[in-house]
């Protein structure tokens, strides 16, 4: 198997993880967001903690931490995660993962113009209709709701200043984990143990399946971000960047038609412009990226 096939193939296999998550955290209804966000944390670091002995990566993650450049990024990155996270939980609990699909479709539209504003980077034409598009779209939803889509726009802000912080750290996937998931474990340790003493705690309280299914959210954490790294050295950033579509697009779908949620005729005119400025942007990357490679070609064969 080549190298980009198998990368292909790691970055599917790690978009699809995280469009079936719906179907996970909907199965730990029992436990509150906080609880649930509390042992995600605990559990994370123990499979990257062995993950880290295990492949011998104790040296970088060592350097990491000895760089105050790269360290201090992650450390606040590993509080935005979090907020993801437990975001993202509460929204499945509350019946809301369209919500959820909606702020993972706008979060590489926001990335954009974090790149305009933080990395002075420049836009074109076709890329600010995009994004005028969205906005268009935010608008309209937040007509048709009566108020902001908050969990969309929470998930947005939280993943994409996340992602400008790892790009300003550049930490490897497991080695960044590692020191996000050590910097939050102490606070989401105390957490689980204050809920414990107060008699707040569920997860022990509905069955050895129940317990197992809690334990497993820290595999279920790393498996897809391990996943995601290894693609990301194997394929093309466009290769990428599409199928970064597919846990959305699989969420809204589990949203719609496993969790029955209400969608207004309003409500799919708000995800049709979202869509739209999305195809748009992906257009544009696409065909940036056939002009920038052709002449690159032509010159390596003559």
């Amino acid at each position: 198997m080549s190298e980009q096939r198998r990368g292909f193939l790691q970055g599917f296999a790690a978009y699809v993880l995280w469009g079936l998550f719906p179907l996970y955290w909907r199965e730990l209804d029992h436990s509150g967001a906080i609880e649930l966000l509390a042992h995600r944390i605990v559990w994370s670091l123990i499979s990257i903690a062995l993950l880290v002995v295990v492949l011998r990566h104790y040296g970088q993650v060592r350097a990491i931490l000895a760089e105050p450049r790269r360290r201090w990024p992650l450390v606040a990155g590993a509080v935005l995660i979090s907020v993801n996270w437990g975001v993202y939980i509460w929204g499945v609990e509350q019946n809301r993962v369209v919500e959820t699909s909606l702020g993972y479709f706008i979060t590489p539209l926001f990335t954009v113009l974090l790149g305009v504003f933080v990395l002075g980077e420049r836009l074109r034409a076709i890329q600010w209709t995009a994004l005028a598009i969205a906005f268009v779209a935010v608008v309209g939803l937040t007509i048709e709701a009566g108020r902001p889509p908050w969990i969309a726009i929470a998930l947005t802000l939280s993943f994409g200043f996340y992602g400008l912080l790892k790009k300003k750290a550049g930490a490897g996937a497991l080695e960044g984990m590692a020191v996000e998931s050590a910097t939050m474990a102490p606070v989401a340790a105390i957490a689980i143990v204050v809920m414990a003493l107060q008699g707040h705690s569920t997860v022990t309280e509905h069955g050895g399946g129940y317990l197992a299914l809690v334990l497993l959210s820290g595999p279920i954490t790393a498996v897809p971000l391990l996943l995601f790294g290894s693609a990301a050295t194997r394929i093309p950033m466009t290769t990428l960047g599409l199928l970064n579509y597919i846990a959305p697009i699989m969420q809204f779908v589990v949203g719609v038609t496993l969790f029955h949620e209400h969608m207004s005729t309003m409500r799919w005119a708000g995800f049709g412009l979202v869509w739209l400025a999305l195809a748009l942007f992906t257009w544009d990357g696409l065909l940036r990226r056939r002009r920038v490679v052709a002449p690159d070609v032509a010159a390596s064969a003559v």
